[in-house]
This record gives C-alpha cells, sequence and structure tokens, in this order.
C-alpha cells in the first residue's frame, strides 16, 4: 500500500506476519468480545502484522521501525509464529530499492517485533546493520532502559539488535519530541511503555501518523481497549483520548503496525467512536494515490 502525502511517497513495508495470545494483545477485554473482531487459532494466538513504513522525501529515504527480522531460532519461530511471507529487505527489493538506499531508520522503541530487523546476521554467525548506510534513532532513555529492562518487559529487548549499531557508530538518540528531518517529527506518547516514539510526517499541509503499539491495530481504537503488555494502561487510556479524536478531525493518514489486514487509513467518528473510514484511503482523500 502506498500514498503521496503532499511531496512525500508513503510504502507500507512488510515483514511478513506472526502470532501473539489474544488475551495479552487485547488486556481485560473479554475474549467472547475480541475473538468477534480477530479469531484466535488453537492455541490461542492472533495473527498480527509486521508493518514498516518507508518515508521517500526530498531530503532521505526513511524507514520506521524494521519488523521482527530474521535472526530466530526454530523453536522461537513456532512460538511467536512468525510467518515471512515477505522481509523487508524483499518488500523494498519489490519496489525497486536495496537496503543500502534507506538513509534513516527510525525505531519507535527498541522491542523485538519492532527493532528486530535492525541487524542481520553473516554466515559466520557475526551480526551488522541490515541498512549499512543509515544512522538508527531511538529515545535515548529507551535505549538505556532497554540496557537495564524491568523484569516486566525483559523478554521483549534482545540487545542483539543495537548492540552492532553502537560499534558501527550508525545508532544516534532523540530527547524528547523532535524535527529530525524536514517534516518528520517523532512525538514521545506514554503508555505502552514510557518512552516510544510515535511519528508524525507533514507535507504540504498533509499529515500521517505512525502510532506504533500506541495503538498497534485499528481494533484497539476504542479507548479502553489496550494490551495487557502495556506498562501503564490507563495513562495509555487518557492518552488516546487525546488523540485519537485529532487525527480523525484532521484527517490524518494512520499507520498501524501490528494490522494485518488495515495497515494504514482514515479515521471516521462514528456515534461518538472511532472506525477506520468506510472509504479507501485514495477514494477518501482524493489525491488520485494507489
Amino acid at each position: 500500500m502506498s500514498y503521496n502525502l503532499g511531496s512525500f511517497k508513503l510504502d507500507v513495508i512488510s515483514d511478513g506476519t506472526f502470532y501473539l495470545d489474544g488475551g495479552a494483545m487485547f488486556g481485560v477485554v473479554p475474549r467472547v468480545v475480541w475473538e468477534k473482531v480477530m479469531p484466535p487459532d488453537d492455541r490461542h494466538r492472533i495473527r498480527l502484522g509486521l508493518n514498516t513504513l518507508l518515508v521517500r522525501t526530498p531530503h532521505e529515504t526513511i524507514l520506521i521501525d524494521t519488523g521482527i527480522g530474521t535472526k530466530w531460532n526454530a523453536k522461537q519461530v513456532d512460538m511467536y509464529g512468525i510467518r515471512h511471507e515477505t522481509t523487508v529487505p524483499q518488500s523494498l527489493a519489490a519496489i525497486g530499492l536495496e537496503v543500502s538506499d534507506i538513509t534513516l531508520v527510525i525505531n519507535t522503541h527498541l522491542h523485538f517485533d519492532h527493532a528486530g530487523g535492525n541487524t542481520i546476521r553473516r554466515e559466520d554467525g557475526s551480526l551488522t546493520a541490515t541498512f549499512p548506510q543509515a544512522r538508527y534513532l531511538v529515545q535515548q532513555a529507551e535505549y538505556e532502559h532497554a540496557c537495564s529492562p524491568h523484569e516486566r518487559d525483559r523478554a521483549s529487548y534482545m540487545a542483539e539488535n543495537w548492540e552492532p549499531l553502537l560499534e558501527s557508530g550508525q545508532l544516534e538518540f532523540t530527547q524528547g519530541t523532535e524535527e529530525v528531518s524536514p517534516g518528520v517529527t517523532v512525538i514521545p506518547i506514554r503508555g505502552h511503555n514510557d518512552f516510544t516514539q510515535c511519528v508524525s510526517i507533514r507535507s504540504d499541509g498533509q499529515t500521517a501518523f505512525f502510532w506504533a503499539d500506541v495503538i498497534p491495530t485499528t481494533n484497539h481504537l476504542p479507548f479502553a481497549w489496550v494490551m495487557g503488555y502495556d506498562l501503564y494502561p490507563v495513562e495509555l487510556v487518557e492518552n488516546k483520548k487525546q488523540w485519537i479524536p485529532r487525527a480523525a478531525q484532521e484527517n490524518w493518514v494512520n499507520i498501524f503496525e501490528h494490522d494485518a489486514d488495515c495497515p494504514m487509513t482514515l479515521l471516521i467518528a462514528e456515534n461518538g467512536k472511532y472506525k477506520p473510514a468506510k472509504l479507501n484511503l485514495p477514494e477518501a482523500l482524493s489525491h488520485g494515490n494507489s
């Protein structure tokens, strides 16, 4: 899926799909409710997308998040149901790009399903950056937490996804809200964890917004539908109440990282609730995109 946002071009770049426990993905929402919108498999897991976003601007070629990557053993592949129907490098190649074309990688945070594609394993077992010409950006406080995580989220962090970038000098840090490239701004929103940075993309009066795990799928648009993985669920609910109405009112293009069926859409308000627009994205925005 692609969209021309002013002078920028956006492409959803897939790393395939994976499966996580449905109860964990919906927290206190009862299974009899969430299974109507995301039916689980026989292991109680639901299918999730691994959607990254390519942003091509007049200044840079940017990738937001890098997927789950390929550094997994057979046991882990089975546990997480990793299905590489495609990978980020393969998805880039399908639109005529190579990994060396990426000049900036923005990590929303360093959980393995968002930063796993930061690095690759060579045949000799050593690790190197997947994107050799890119700077990688993450919130400094997120990096510091990832290096010394709490028991609550330790399993989400794997140092192999960032240590090689430190060694190569490619890892750089953001501090709060920052414009990291003209028209591209990272905005920390607390809730999923302390330091996840969402990404706002603006060009010629249009806005796109990459929600990361603040709103992982369109089925998490109801304010109270938050994940069991979220460290600060009450604060996240309050932040969703602020941000989602704005996204709908201002006609933002919304990118949902873990939605396997609807990765990019507008939002509409209907009977006090927010939903994906029924019109497809190009028709809804009437800019002739495809």
